[in-house]
């Protein structure tokens, strides 16, 4: 192995220096165990300290809180979802994390220790894992996964999950693609045994435990069972299948970096200066949460939304009900009102008097149950209208339902689906837009349609009051309108002029493309000023940047507009349009003057103001 680059972490037995090579450290199969106080933490860093020495990152899955020392010397992202750590993070900064560490060599050290959920910091683990081993597919670049108390993703007698199966798969395959694997457990009884037979280095620091030494002695050999428990602090059998010698007995160096994992004693704690971060790597994953929490916050909304639709429906429901019994009580009145044949008869002899009392005493009966009758049919006429409504209320809360579960299935889809190389990342958008655009925008519009009712006369006086005099128009849009209308002049005398030349079908066609796209005004969007900003916007949104180019076409000749009237313009999904217009805000392209309003930027409009002077 003289030819490899190595790294010296001890000494042996017999006072030579042990060395390990970068390549095996980085691509192997690595397990490293001990008991608690043995030095199993102390290897893991003197490791991860040497491969940071020599330049090559990693990423350490901290279940502890106990590596953030190595800050002290080497800069590092802490990430995790305690406030001691530089950024925290969720799921969803999953794809971020892997290609910071592949892509941009930022060693990471992932604190999942401050997660009160457990199945988040699990959701965590997986995801970062599998983009770390797609990633590697095709990069092929050596890196290391470290992960403390592997026995809680892969233990031995209960069940694996997802995590744990995927942390076996890097296991057995992740070598090949430049992924190596280090797990580090104090009871390797507890190990799924696969996982260890599978490593080609192990160091088995200090074991007590009948279980555990067992182990040692199905691994290396029945004698070690019991020297094992015999090493001191620090020492550890080191045992490689790159070397003659298979087995060493190793005493490790002390590692340089602050031992935050260290028993905690009388004496006063005082935590280092560690080195920071970047601030731009902070910021792009703070994005990520803001964004994350924007979608939340929308998802909250539409469920607010669902239970009031709920809870109307309800009532909607209780005031059949009491329409029913109403109706049945004024029936069954009626029925005794018509019986008054049957109750003369019943009467017998009597005086005229009395008769008459009765008489007109029935009279007054039929009266009030004509009044009945009539009060009945209006009833019935109110249950029909109840009726009708409950009908497509409920049909319009089902559909609302599905939409919004099928648009929860396509998040959650989206967020897992790995990313293979030959998937294009055209068909990706156009299943987002097409699959999940308009059952969002249906969302949207049977939820608010109600509330937007209420909101019109507000928004028409916004439209009124953001309409801008052509005395306000930049040089660009006066030459367009000036343009618009030299062709209307054409079209009056080709109308009042008998021999003007009737333009043919090309012609025709051409002047219906240039009044309906405004290809000279898209041409204004082009360029070094604006193609980056229009690529990151399309990026992170629905749309493509071709889309996007028409939208500011469509702005800068007809803006501002609402979102809604520039999504029919530009041929979109309103809540695809949406999401474009917010990024290009966040570009500094557009401007917002109203609600749901948008306009070119100042900044836009002087670009172009310059471009039409120079023309």
């Amino acid at each position: 192995m003289s030819d490899q680059r190595q790294i010296l972490v001890g000494e042996t037995d017999d006072g030579s220096e042990l060395r390990l090579p970068v390549v095996e450290l980085l691509t192997g199969r690595g397990f490293v165990t001990g008991k608690s106080g043995s030095g199993k933490s102390n290897t893991a860093s003197v490791i991860a300290e040497e491969l940071l020495e020599a330049g090559f990152p990693l990423l350490i899955v901290d279940t502890d809180g106990e590596y953030y020392g190595l800050k002290e010397e080497y800069e590092m992202l802490h990430a995790g979802a305690d406030e001691e750590c530089d950024i925290q993070i969720g799921p969803e900064h999953a794809e971020q994390m892997a290609s910071l560490a592949l892509e941009e060599n930022v060693p990471i050290i992932l604190d999942v220790s401050g997660y009160l959920d457990e199945d988040v910091a699990d959701e965590l683990l997986r995801k970062i894992a599998r983009q770390l081993f797609v990633k590697e597919k095709k990069m092929k670049k050596p890196f290391l996964l470290v992960v403390e108390e592997v026995h809680e993703y892969i233990p031995e007698g209960g069940g694996v999950g997802e995590t744990g199966n995927l942390l076996i798969k890097i296991s057995k395959r992740g070598r090949k693609h430049g992924l190596g694997i280090l797990g580090i457990s104090q009871r390797p009884a507890d190990v799924k045994k696969d996982f260890i037979t599978q490593a080609n280095w192990l160091v088995w620091h200090r074991l007590t435990w009948d279980n555990d030494t067992k182990v040692v002695g199905r691994i290396i050999d029945t004698e070690y069972s019991e020297l094992v428990s015999e090493l001191n602090d620090g020492q550890a059998f080191v045992q490689t299948d790159w070397t003659e010698v298979d087995v060493r007995k190793v005493q490790f160096r002390r590692k340089r970096t602050f031992d935050a994992g260290a028993t905690p004693g009388l004496d006063d704690f005082e935590r280092p200066e560690l080195k920071s971060v970047s601030d731009a790597l902070v910021g792009d994953l703070e994005n990520i949460s803001e964004r994350k929490e924007r979608e939340q916050d929308r998802i909250n909304e539409l469920e607010n939304e669902l239970e009031k639709k709920e809870k109307r429906i309800e009532t909607l429901e209780d005031e059949l009900e009491s329409a029913r019994d109403v109706s049945s009580a004024a029936k069954q009145m009626a029925d005794a009102l018509t019986g008054k044949e049957t109750v003369q008869a019943q009467l017998g002899g009597g005086s005229d008097e009395e008769l008459r009392r009765l008489h007109d005493e029935i009279v007054d009966l039929e009266d009030e149950r004509d009044e009945l009758r009539a009060e009945l049919e209006e009833r019935d006429e109110r249950i029909e209208t109840l009726e009708t409504t409950l009908e497509s209320r409920t049909e319009t809360v089902e559909r609302l339902r599905e939409e919004n579960e099928r648009l929860l299935d396509r998040v959650r889809e989206l967020e897992e689906t790995e990313s293979e190389p030959e998937t294009t990342t055209t068909e990706s958008d156009d299943e987002i837009v097409h699959a999940g655009g308009d059952a969002i925008e249906f969302g949207f519009t049977s939820i608010r349609e109600e509330l937007e009712k209420r909101d019109e006369a507000t928004s028409d006086g916004d439209r009124d009051r953001t309409t801008r005099d052509d005395t306000e128009r930049t040089g660009f849009e006066r030459n367009a309108v000036e343009r618009n209308k030299a062709e209307s002049n054409a079209a009056e005398r080709n109308k009042t002029e008998p021999n003007a030349a009737e333009p043919n079908e090309a012609e025709r066609d051409e002047r219906a493309t240039t009044a309906s796209e405004g290809p000279s005004f898209e041409a204004l969007f082009e360029g070094d000023w604006i193609d980056e900003r229009l690529e990151t916007a399309a990026g992170q949104s629905q749309c493509t940047a071709a889309t996007g180019r028409r939208a500011l076409a469509v702005l800068a000749r007809d803006g501002p507009l609402e979102t809604a009237v520039l999504a029919e313009r530009v041929d979109r999904s309103t809540v695809a349009v949406q999401s474009l217009l917010s990024e290009l805000r966040t570009e500094g392209v557009l401007d917002r003057p109203t609600e749901r309003t948008y306009t070119l930027s100042d900044d836009v409009r002087g670009e172009l103001t310059a471009a039409a002077r120079v023309d």
